[in-house]
């Protein structure tokens, strides 16, 4: 059974950035899942690095749509994505150095966090200004 399920509350009215948004919990279950079978350890690596190219290609997506429309709070939030792009970095340099021990755990949570925070925080932000521009 799924953690997380994708919820319409969570659209950003851009088809494409809820597609990306969709992988992001996707990702979530698969640990999830990998946690409750035990095997926590083998399914951490691939999530970890699908979450780090998860961040480079979301991410760059999203603020070219900003930049393409204007978006004024592009700049605040591009220093979220940083923040998040540490932390992925971060997460994937530890489990390469072999601290794996709790990282599953701190990934899931990263994931969540960025799921309730971001997503359904500072993303639900741009949705009227892109939307007004035609972006969907």
């Amino acid at each position: 059974m799924p953690l997380m399920t994708w919820t319409e509350e969570m659209s950003v009215g851009v088809q494409s950035l809820d597609n990306d948004h969709k992988r992001l919990i996707e990702l979530l279950n698969e640990l999830h899942d990998g946690i409750q079978a035990g095997h926590a350890n083998q399914t951490l690596e691939g999530v970890i690095d699908g979450l780090v190219r998860y961040t480079r290609f979301h991410f760059a997506r999203e603020e070219k749509l900003f930049a393409e429309a204007g978006y004024p709070e592009s700049a605040a939030h591009k220093a979220e994505h940083d923040q998040l792009s540490r932390r992925a970095l971060n997460l994937q340099a530890r489990f390469e150095n072999g601290q794996s021990q709790e990282l599953s755990l701190q990934a899931m949570e990263f994931l969540k966090t960025w799921l309730t925070d971001h997503i359904m925080g500072s993303d639900q932000k741009y949705k009227p200004f892109l939307n007004a521009k035609g972006i969907r």
